[in-house]
């Protein structure tokens, strides 16, 4: 049970709890209160101000269309002006553009082309809106004129700054192929930096507006001749400035130059320098024409439409390329008639033009490329006619040394190497500096089943068979030239001496390589025909050693006196021997042996035998009393002798 006290203190908590209770529920009555009347006061404001929205709604929106309407007005009247001022402004086109347009367009491109642009929508304008308008008739006047000023421009820019390449840079640009690094001075700029842009906005304008080709036709031409001459004059520099070895030296680039592209120039029998020098030119004409027109092709897609570009380029350099292939076939033309005169030195001029063209073919195919096919084929066309005209000239060169007559007033009275030889060999050498052209040449005739197939392999071994067809045919016909002389002997130092100078230049020029490619004994074997000659030779001199040797001698006994026919026996041999060795060293002092290693061998030879034979017959016969005149039998020494031998074929003892 809660004792009153605490009881008392609980009730008096409650009853304060309830009045603070009371008093807190009394303030919120008194604010809902408020809370009402405010909203009340609100909603009466928004109500008066969406009134007098309303009101104002309806006061502004009519005023806000009137101005709207006077807006678009006011924006129809500006562009009614604007379109006046700008039909207004086609008007006044011709007049405004009339000067510049009769003045040209040099000097000023910019403005000019400006010019033609207002006179073209004038036209254009004219045309759709007003088509009997004089107007039209006059700024389409000014228009075609303008072009034709325009083209005039471009023709005169294209012929004044159009100028020929100068050999000396010509050459530059040719030897850059074979330097390790191409000069960097060497450039080669056909139109400056402004002229090309003037030409090149002109260009475009006349496509685009000017719906003009005609300009193509006057690039073309202009450049054209800008490069046939230019390659022209490098053929004239060099008939002006050759050296001596065929080849101008350009100045531009001191100490560089090389033989380009014919590396080093051929020698050629019985040809002289001036034909050396054609060679020369036409050969750096051909790479000058590669390297040109590779120039005016990058030049050409700057300035005409790219659908243009092959025709324009194809036009452009015809006469150029087609005074290249004539000159190439005149050279071919050259050498058929050469042929038929059986001068085949003439032919060597093909070799080295021929060995150029094919080596600068890719080229000439890539800087064609796109080009009508008859332009294509002109190269190739050359190149078939000069191995035609090449491999006829072979053949017919192996025909004729086979078949060069024996003519006994042509064949050398010394015995020496015969002109026919001589002339052979020279050609075969030359060869050795054009070994894959000479066979492909050969190759190019072939119709077997193997030419089909061909590589380098083959052409050295149809080249080789040829080299070895001359020989023997030159052997065959030296035999049948031998026959012309009457004395075995002289017969005998022709061949030998014909033989071991083809043995000589074989081994000298490395022909001997060659022909060993098909016939491997060739040397041993000419070394055999040169040993068999010497031996024939050799028993030239029996007549005069037999009458010392010692069969049929007398035989007698020390201080036995001879019989007269023994006595007549020994003087017969003394003077048989006496007069030979007199009439041989007479007839063969006047024969040749140019080879003095072989020369010396003969000799040494002849020596041994002679002496050896007449030294033992002195040592029996000297001291015998054969006769009472000694001196008149017993006329030379054994070193005598020895000396007259010396001096054989020595035409100047």
């Amino acid at each position: 049970m809660i004792p009153p006290q605490e009881a008392s203190v609980r009730r008096r908590e409650i009853e304060d709890k309830l009045k603070q209770e009371e008093e807190t529920l009394s303030f919120i009555r008194d604010s809902l209160e408020k809370s009402d009347q405010l909203t009340k006061n609100m909603v009466s404001i928004l109500s008066s101000f969406e009134s007098r929205l309303m009101k104002l709604e309806n006061s502004i929106i009519p005023v806000h269309k009137q101005t709207e309407n006077l807006q678009r007005l006011q924006e129809n009247v500006e562009k009614t002006l604007s379109c006046l001022d700008h039909v207004i402004s086609y008007y006044h086109v011709a007049s405004d553009t009339e000067k510049i347009i009769r003045e040209g367009p040099t000097g000023r491109l910019e403005e000019y082309l400006g010019c033609m642009a207002k006179i073209q929508k004038a036209v254009e304008y004219f045309q759709d809106n007003n088509p009997d308008s004089p107007e039209l008739n006059r700024v389409k006047f000014l228009f075609e004129r303008g072009k034709e000023s325009l083209e005039s421009e471009f023709r005169s820019l294209m012929t004044r700054h159009s100028k020929v390449v100068s050999p000396v840079l010509i050459l530059d640009l040719i030897s850059g192929d074979d330097e390790m690094e191409a000069p960097d001075d060497v450039t080669l700029e056909h139109l400056s930096e402004s002229v090309l842009l003037d030409v090149i906005r002109i260009s475009r304008w006349l496509v685009e507006y000017g719906r003009n080709q005609d300009f193509m036709n006057v690039y073309y031409q202009i450049r054209s001749s800008q490069l046939d001459r230019s390659i022209k004059g490098l053929k004239e520099h060099f008939r002006k400035s050759s050296s001596s070895s065929g080849v101008p030296y350009s100045p531009a680039i001191p100490n560089k130059r090389k033989d380009t592209p014919t590396k080093k120039p051929v020698k050629r029998p019985g040809r002289d320098d001036m034909l050396d020098m054609e060679i020369d030119a036409y050969i750096h004409c051909v790479s000058a024409f590669v390297k040109l027109a590779q120039s005016e092709y990058q030049l050409l897609t700057d300035i005409i439409p790219e659908h243009h570009q092959k025709k324009t380029f194809d036009s452009l350099i015809q006469d150029a390329l087609d005074g290249l292939m004539m000159e190439g076939e005149n050279i071919v033309s050259v050498a058929r008639k050469a042929i038929i005169r059986h001068d085949y030195s003439a032919v060597l001029t093909v070799f080295p033009i021929l060995r150029h063209l094919k080596q600068t073919k890719p080229e000439f195919d890539q800087v064609l490329q796109g080009t009508a096919a008859s332009t294509k084929n002109k190269l190739p066309g050359l190149i078939t006619s000069m191995e035609t005209t090449g491999a006829k000239a072979l053949e017919d060169f192996a025909d004729n040394i086979k078949n060069d007559p024996d003519k006994e007033y042509n064949m050398p009275k010394d015995g020496t190497v015969h002109e026919l030889t001589s002339n052979a060999i020279l050609f075969l050498q030359q060869l050795l500096d054009f070994q894959e052209t000479a066979g492909a040449m050969l190759a190019s005739q072939e119709t077997s089943s193997s030419a089909t197939s061909y590589n380098s392999e083959f052409s050295k071994r149809l080249l080789s068979t040829y080299i070895c067809k001359v020989l023997g045919n030159l052997q065959l016909n030296l035999l049948s030239k031998s026959k012309v002389y009457e004395d075995p002997a002289l017969r005998a130092i022709f061949l030998h001496n014909n033989y071991n100078y083809i043995l000589k230049s074989l081994e000298k020029s490395e022909l001997i390589h060659l022909v060993a490619v098909t016939q491997k004994t060739a040397e041993r074997s000419y070394r055999e025909h040169i040993e068999q000659q010497i031996q024939t030779y050799q028993r030239s001199w029996l007549k005069v050693t037999d009458y010392i040797s010692e069969k049929n001698l007398p035989v007698f006994q020390p201080g036995v006196k001879l019989r007269d026919k023994e006595r007549q026996m020994i003087k017969e041999r003394f003077k048989g021997f006496n007069d030979g060795l007199e009439e041989l060293c007479k007839i063969q002092k006047a024969w040749a042996i140019p080879d003095t290693e072989q020369r010396d061998k003969i000799r040494q030879a002849q020596k041994t035998i002679v002496k050896e034979n007449y030294g033992a017959f002195l040592h029996r016969y000297a001291s015998v009393p054969f006769t009472k005149n000694p001196e008149k039998y017993i006329k030379y020494r054994v070193e005598q002798v020895a000396d007259m031998i010396e001096r054989l074929f020595d035409t100047s003892a």
